[in-house]
């Protein structure tokens, strides 16, 4: 327990952050999951369109320092090479 104000106004702050990074990192998995279902479909289309919105997602969660931006960038490469390995 905090004995200090500040220390219970900082432990306030971290659950109310780490509610909104889940969130954010559960929205990311949520858009890989649906560009991996449209890959294994092979609609190309829908490939593309599911990547474009993971991509999105992706790099909102970078500008909220919620992923790191390499890490990121690496998700949305691999993602990338199998969205063009569809024939």
């Amino acid at each position: 327990m905090a004995n200090k104000k500040s220390a219970e106004k900082s432990a306030r702050q971290t659950i109310v952050r780490t509610a909104r990074n889940q969130s954010v990192k559960s929205a990311c998995r949520n858009a890989v999951k649906k560009l991996r279902a449209a890959i294994a479909s092979g609609d190309k289309a829908a490939a593309a369109a599911a990547y474009s919105a993971m991509s999105s997602r992706y790099d909102r969660a970078v500008k909220a320092g919620v992923i790191h931006k390499n890490s990121a960038n690496r998700r949305k490469s691999s993602m990338s090479k199998a969205v063009k390995s569809i024939a």
